[in-house]
This record gives C-alpha cells, sequence and structure tokens, in this order.
C-alpha cells in the first residue's frame, strides 16, 4: 500500500485539485463545477490525497436538500470524486471515499448520496437510493443513484435535490 496522505483543501491547493479533476475527467466541466461550488461557499467537506506532497486526488461532498424537506434530512451528496489517472486503481479513491464518509459522520450527517459507478460505490456500503426511498432529481439509471447512511442513522425519503451549480455539468 502507498503512503498517502488525506487532509482538509487548503486555498494552495485549489489549482492543484482543478487540475487532478480536468485529468481524471478528460474536460474542465467537474474542475469548473468544483470551482463553482467553492466561490458560492456551497461544500460541506473537501479531501486531498496528497503522495509526497503532491496532489493526486480529491473528493468533494455538498448539502443535498430533500423534497419533501425539514432541517433533519442532513444528507450529502458525493461528487466530484477524482485521482489523476496515473495513480487510478492503486486504492486513493476508496481511501478518499472512507475518509470522507468517516468525516461525513463526524460531522453528524446521517448518510450520503452518489451519481456513481455502480462496481465501485458498492464497496462502501452504497445501494441504490431507491430501496431507501430516496429518488434522484436528475433522470438516471437506478443502478447509478446510490445512498448510504451513517453509523445507525436512518436515512430520509423523498427526492435528493443537488445544489443548482450542479445543473451546469
Amino acid at each position: 500500500m502507498i503512503d498517502i496522505l488525506i487532509r482538509h483543501e487548503t486555498p494552495a491547493d485549489i489549482l492543484a485539485i482543478r487540475a487532478v479533476n480536468k485529468a481524471a475527467f478528460g474536460t474542465g466541466a467537474e474542475a469548473a463545477l468544483v470551482d463553482a461550488l467553492r466561490e458560492n461557499g456551497k461544500f460541506t467537506l473537501s479531501l486531498v490525497a496528497c503522495l509526497e506532497g503532491e496532489v493526486v486526488g480529491h473528493i468533494l461532498f455538498t448539502d443535498i436538500e430533500m423534497e419533501p424537506g425539514g432541517a433533519e434530512a442532513r444528507i450529502l451528496g458525493l461528487a466530484p470524486m477524482a485521482v489523476l489517472p496515473a495513480w487510478q486503481g492503486k486504492g486513493i479513491g476508496s481511501a478518499l471515499v472512507r475518509r470522507g464518509l468517516e468525516d461525513c459522520q463526524e460531522l453528524g450527517y446521517r448518510g450520503v448520496v452518489v451519481l456513481g459507478h455502480p462496481a465501485f460505490y458498492p464497496r462502501f456500503g452504497f445501494t441504490p437510493a431507491s430501496r431507501h426511498g430516496i429518488s434522484c432529481v436528475y433522470e438516471v439509471p437506478d443502478e447509478v443513484f446510490m445512498a448510504v447512511a451513517l453509523g445507525d442513522a436512518e436515512l430520509p425519503k423523498g427526492r435528493a435535490l443537488y445544489q443548482p451549480e450542479f445543473e451546469a455539468v
């Protein structure tokens, strides 16, 4: 296993985070999304994975509003998660997800939803959100919109609404 440091982003990481997202996704859309969420104060948790002082991975969590809602919903959306292509498949993304879920639970959140790869996220406890009574504001296949409860929390039911900045992706 490689010696990876996972920590909260700092202002000095912004350019590296942008580069990681561009390289991982092959487009600037996710990098622009992260920048917009940061500029608008819309993210809850942003972590970087560092190897020998270089940012090689990034994960972002934003508040999700539930419809019908209420302050008790307290769930987050995981998006995006990116690792530089040269470092993919080496456990960095998994380490980011694990640490992110731990931090989200410590912050008092009940759960996390993700629009993601159905072969990757179930290893962290994610299952189709529909099984929890959660639907997505976007029309996506059932198997790619997943949710996980944190600790012994019960997930709120309803439609998950992402921050408006996601409309640009």
